[in-house]
């Protein structure tokens, strides 16, 4: 079909399944499917809470060796994905392809209710709040709901009295950095 070789059968016929979609491996916990045994074993440690693969740096622990590999290069500091058009270098394979649809614009979520695009499935689906009346997140201390998690930490400085943004000219201090923002006109 696309004219790549295996050396052994086996090989071919996992390569097959991308092609074919076919996913003959399911979990018995949550119905979801996988091309590979692998992906499916993987996949049951997120039911069992199963962390087979520790690093030896900090401790930490992971579901497989190739989540593992990924992290230690926090400590390696080895990036050896890089981007052939602007030649930033990234940890993983996944965030150096999201890093790509900067070069190319590519938009490809759609919202539906607005026609905006975004990069990232996270970005619509945050977008999508603001077309409902939902307000998931709430203050612990007065229930007060928000469509968002910012909105939510800001509000929240009402109750702690938190003032993290300082005016470097006179030292008043300021809950949200807009605030600051307009402020340092007067001076």
């Amino acid at each position: 079909e696309c004219g790549k070789s295996f050396s052994c059968n086996s090989s071919l016929i996992k390569h097959q399944r991308t092609h074919t979609g076919e996913q003959p491996y399911e979990c018995g916990e949550c119905g979801k499917s996988f091309s590979q045994s692998s992906d499916l074993i993987k996949h049951q440690r997120i039911h069992t809470g199963e962390r087979p693969y520790k690093c030896g740096e900090c401790g930490k622990s992971f579901r497989s060796s190739s989540d593992l590999i990924k992290h230690q290069r926090i400590h390696t500091g080895e990036r050896p994905y890089e981007c052939g058009e602007c030649g930033k270098s990234f940890r993983d394979h996944d965030t150096l392809i999201r890093h790509r649809k900067i070069h190319t614009r590519e938009r490809p979520y759609k919202c539906f209710e607005c026609g905006n695009s975004f990069r990232f499935n996270t970005h619509l689906v945050l977008h999508n709040l603001s077309h409902t009346e939902e307000r998931p997140l709430c203050c612990p201390d007065c229930g007060k709901g928000f469509k968002y998690n910012s909105q939510l930490i800001i509000h929240q400085r009402i109750h702690t009295g938190e003032r993290p943004y300082e005016c470097g000219e006179c030292g008043k201090s300021f809950s949200q950095s807009s605030h600051l923002t307009r402020h340092r006109c007067s001076h």
